[in-house]
């Protein structure tokens, strides 16, 4: 006989039992792990094709002309939006830009009644 000749006894029930619940128990943790890893790739897809078209943050100047006389009465951060209220020769005004891309987004101008 030699080395490569060594005899493997065949295993009981009760070991096939074991093996075959192991190979289960593995193939549970293995599927798991690969749905885990789907999802993580999944998510970080959905942050960068989410964020695509906003400018970066970090490092950008952006000059907002306003009406001659107009001075800021207020600001405030609402999601996000950035709120900017203005008072414009006695009528007030609110301006919202965008807080990505501090692009304009909208005005609301409050006038009294006649």
């Amino acid at each position: 006989m030699t080395t490569s000749d060594t005899a493997v006894p065949e295993p009981s029930p009760e070991q096939a039992a074991l093996f075959a619940r192991v190979r289960r128990m593995m193939l549970i943790a293995g599927l798991t792990s690969a749905l885990a890893i789907c999802a993580v790739l999944i998510a970080v897809g959905y942050r960068l094709f989410k964020s695509e078209g906003r400018a970066p943050d970090a490092g950008s100047d952006v000059t907002a002309t306003l009406p001659k006389g107009a001075r800021i009465v207020s600001t405030g951060i609402a999601g996000d939006r950035l709120l900017v209220t203005l008072d414009i020769g006695g009528v007030i005004e609110i301006r919202t830009f965008d807080a990505h891309t501090l692009s304009p987004v909208g005005k609301l101008k409050f006038a009294n009644e006649p």
